[in-house]
């Protein structure tokens, strides 16, 4: 385990500007908006943004405000932030990011988190915070072989949390973060605390009494899940049957690795004409840079093939569960995501809910969007497990 900085090498800044002057530019038909993916003349201003504006070393030293290290775990690299608490009864949390997430999102919420009194919060409610890299992504960096789905990111988690000492925790996470978070609950039940997610996906189980019995709002919970089936997912069913073949793209075209991300930043928050009316431009760019100065756009698409149920039409099957942890769960329900769970739908596949709120602005990012928020729900489960 090794302390960790980043420093970017000037060269690939200067090659990541020269690629982006270089872009070769399709024609588009004209009035389409969002409706066929990110719009033409939105990402040209934006990759202008990014080659002439964006100012990558002002975000780098943001980032190295906070301590990191890098450590081996099971064959692969592993980053980490770790910032501890001054409040000596902190409680550990880990922080697990998803797809295309990265430890970016977290920089508005490890202050409040990890020192409340700071922050005009209650110094019992502090946390000792820890946000990995998931192996595959941003500065972890590739992995050397496959075979690391979220079962074993789980267990590298729980190796990392025992090489810190941290002996009794709260998992937190979102995306394959929330995934991630139940399995450690499983592979390391005796020391984690709780697990507390913002984004969790009910599948209907084909009971016909079931689908009878939803409220209005509860079908359009599904409804929303149905649109995410059949206009949002084909970046879910490519990395999950072909991540080589899209990675060989985003790797060589900064524009190409630009729009597969933003995308997301569009569909899955509160931003109604543009990502920016739910994220700031600069760390949405941040975020984006990550993945292309580390190369990782290929092997970070390759967690979605290797969680993959071939063996059921539903490629995102995993992601529903069930989750049998025994420890108590809190679900935070960010209005603006992707998805809806539908409560009586998530008792059955999480027996141990102890927690639920739903906020009424942010979307999947939600540490990024609404920090405040995010922050309040992980200090209100928390409190919960005490009694």
């Amino acid at each position: 385990m090794r302390p960790f900085r980043i420093e970017i090498p000037q060269a690939d800044l200067d090659d990541l500007h020269d690629r982006l002057a270089r872009t070769r530019w399709p024609e588009e038909p004209p009035g389409t908006g969002w409706s066929r993916g990110v719009p033409l003349d939105y990402l040209k201003e934006l990759a202008e943004y990014w080659r002439t504006g964006f100012d990558w070393r002002a975000a780098e030293a943001r980032l190295n405000e906070h301590p990191q290290f890098v450590t081996e775990i099971d064959g692969a690299n592993v980053h980490f932030v770790h910032v501890r608490s001054p409040e000596p009864d902190a409680t550990p949390l880990i922080i697990t990011h998803g797809w295309p997430g990265s430890m970016a999102e977290f920089l508005d919420v490890i202050g409040p988190l990890t020192d409340p009194r700071a922050h005009g919060g209650d110094p019992s409610q502090a946390f000792h915070v820890v946000i990995p890299s998931l192996p595959g992504f941003t500065l972890s960096g590739p992995v050397a072989e496959t075979g690391w789905d979220s079962w074993r990111v789980a267990r590298a988690w729980a190796e990392l949390m025992r090489r810190l000492g941290y002996q009794r925790y709260i998992a937190q996470g979102s995306d394959w973060g929330m995934m991630i978070s139940f399995q450690l609950a499983q592979v390391d039940p005796e020391n984690v605390l709780g697990v507390h997610v913002n984004m969790l996906v009910t599948f209907p189980s084909g009971d016909p009494a079931e689908m009878a019995a939803l409220t209005p709002d509860e079908m359009a919970g599904l409804g929303k899940l149905l649109h995410f089936d059949q206009e949002l997912s084909a970046y879910f069913k490519l990395m999950a049957t072909r991540p080589h073949t899209i990675g060989y793209g985003l790797t060589d075209s900064p524009v190409g690795q630009l729009a597969w991300i933003v995308e997301r930043f569009m569909d899955w928050t509160d931003a109604e004409k543009a990502p920016e009316d739910a994220v700031d431009r600069d760390q949405m760019l941040t975020n984006v840079s990550l993945y292309w100065l580390t190369r990782t756009a290929l092997s970070s698409g390759s967690l979605y093939y290797e969680n993959t149920d071939r063996t059921v039409s539903n490629v995102a099957a995993k992601f529903g569960g069930p989750w049998p942890v025994t420890q108590p769960v809190g679900v935070a329900v960010f209005a603006g995501d992707a998805t809806a769970p539908i409560r009586s739908w998530a008792e059955r596949l999480v027996p141990t809910i102890t927690h639920w709120s739903e906020l009424p602005r942010g979307g999947h990012f939600g540490a990024m969007e609404e920090p405040d928020l995010y922050v309040a729900d992980v200090r209100a489960f928390q409190r919960s497990l005490r009694g």
